[in-house]
């Protein structure tokens, strides 16, 4: 079975292949300097690199594929299928369209940009004092209240009201109602269990009467939502608290590389002289002809 589908491949080594064949075209490697670099084959006696192939088994198991010799012999398969197409391709002159040329060009930038960023990462890595201050603003911006509660929801008040009217009579009923009679097909099955929740999550009205409730209590009054008509008991109340600093490290060491990564590629864009050309005017559809009565 094949590992690996060749659309997949096709996709991943396009770029680095029309980097190759543009090279090729003014000028491949001297031998000396390809003996240098280890070489998982070769094609007419060009080399394929092994950390090509070794960068593109690694974008696979990191997508879920796994990296086995026989997915790494359909790579090797595959590049030098299309380095042979490509070679045809340069022979037959085709590097020189127009069309081919401006791919070619814009893969090679792309290949360049992804090379920049790595770089970019790698000589401006997160140290420990900026996760701990990043972790300690959001620490501070995390205060305030998260509820447990459970609800129930109808579509007309008058079958609120008398929800109401049985919980008067027997509070331990909610579960029970909830799951006869709520609407809400999410929570109806764990007797109207919403879980633990911040305001925010919930539309104001919602959010506004949970607030409102002491804990063991419920609304006495319906609740009119976009949704319909509320019944919510208050389960419990505690203090917003944020998560341990080495739960969340690897997070928030991706949040502060993007963030880096993308002040320095605003620098760049404000440094730059970037002028766009007026986007052509539309053509005027035709005014539809009347035909004659």
């Amino acid at each position: 079975m094949r590992l690996i589908q060749s659309g997949i491949l096709l996709a991943s080594a396009a770029s680095l292949l029309a980097v190759t064949a543009c090279s090729q075209d003014k000028g491949a490697k001297s031998a000396a300097q390809a003996s240098k670099e280890p070489a998982a084959a070769t094609v007419n006696g060009t080399p394929i690199s092994q950390r090509i192939v070794d960068m593109m088994a690694k974008e696979g198991a990191n997508s879920g594929r796994p990296d086995t010799p026989e997915s790494r012999k359909a790579i090797i398969d595959q590049l030098a299928l299309q380095m042979l197409a490509a070679e045809e391709a340069i022979k037959k002159g085709l590097d020189k369209t127009p069309e081919v040329a401006e791919q070619i060009d814009a893969m090679k930038q792309s290949v360049l940009a992804k090379a920049y960023v790595q770089d970019f990462i790698k000589n401006n890595p997160i140290t420990d004092d900026m996760l701990k201050a990043e972790y300690e603003r959001i620490k501070a911006m995390a205060a305030g209240t998260e509820y447990k509660a459970r609800h129930i929801l109808v579509a007309k008040e008058a079958e609120a009201k008398d929800i109401i009217a049985r919980l008067q009579r027997n509070p331990k009923a909610f579960e029970k109602l909830a799951m006869d009679r709520s609407m809400d097909q999410g929570s109806k099955a764990r007797g109207g269990d919403l879980g633990w929740f911040d305001l925010s999550r919930m539309v104001p009205e919602f959010g506004a009467a949970v607030s409102k409730l002491e804990k063991g209590k419920f609304t006495e009054e319906p609740v009119k939502t976009q949704f319909g008509y509320h019944v919510i008991l208050l389960e419990d109340a505690r203090p917003i608290e944020a998560p341990p600093l080495e739960e969340v490290k690897p997070q928030l060491g991706r949040r502060l590389q993007q963030q880096n990564l993308m002040k320095q590629l605003d620098a760049l864009r404000a440094a730059a002289k970037i002028e766009v050309a007026a986007a052509p005017a539309s053509v005027p559809s035709e005014p539809a002809s009347s035909a004659p009565k």
